[in-house]
């Protein structure tokens, strides 16, 4: 079990769901760090040991972006159930892809089957879900982020923040 989880949160016998941001764990890991994430391996670690029922992964399809195809498809061998919308661009050049609702829907849905949500996200968005979670539906909610990047409101309201800079194995340097 990763020593960075709090031993009183975690038992093998706890169902973990798994929900992960994964434009804003993308974009974090090459603006921050110049590298990019071991999908495998994080799951590995925020599972700690205990039962992993599902892991979905959130993304916008693009029809510009090179080399997508394969890293949907790296996501999906690494365990990653995905969610998949378009890139919306809007007249006048705006554009907008976001998966905050679809992300808090398929927590809260699937809540009543999970001991533990996980959502790996430094999005503060998300802190009306965590609230939610935790005082409406008793769960436990843990947060995954890089830290430096990550909304201090999100992590405050979290039961556990659990910062991926402290998982080397987590970042793959370029």
């Amino acid at each position: 079990m990763s020593p960075h989880i709090p031993a009183a949160a975690r038992s093998k016998f706890q169902r973990v769901g798994i929900f992960i941001d994964i434009q804003n764990l993308y974009h974090s890991a090459k603006h921050l760090y110049g590298g990019r994430v071991n999908y495998r391996e994080l799951i590995r670690e925020l599972v700690a040991g205990r039962q992993l029922i599902r892991t979905i992964g959130y993304v916008v399809k693009s029809d510009t972006a090179m080399g997508e195809a394969a890293f949907f498809e790296a996501l999906t061998k690494a365990g990653v159930e995905l969610r998949m919308k378009d890139l919306q661009i809007f007249p006048g050049g705006m554009k907008k892809a976001d998966w905050d609702v679809g992300m808090a829907v398929d927590a809260i849905r699937m809540a009543s089957f999970l001991d533990a949500v996980i959502l790996v996200t430094g999005d503060g968005d998300f802190v009306p879900l965590v609230e939610y979670l935790k005082w409406g539906l008793g769960r436990v909610v843990e947060v995954a982020a890089f830290g430096r990047s990550a909304s201090g409101r999100l992590k405050e309201a979290a039961e556990t923040f659990i910062n991926l800079e402290e998982f080397p194995k987590v970042m793959i340097k370029r």
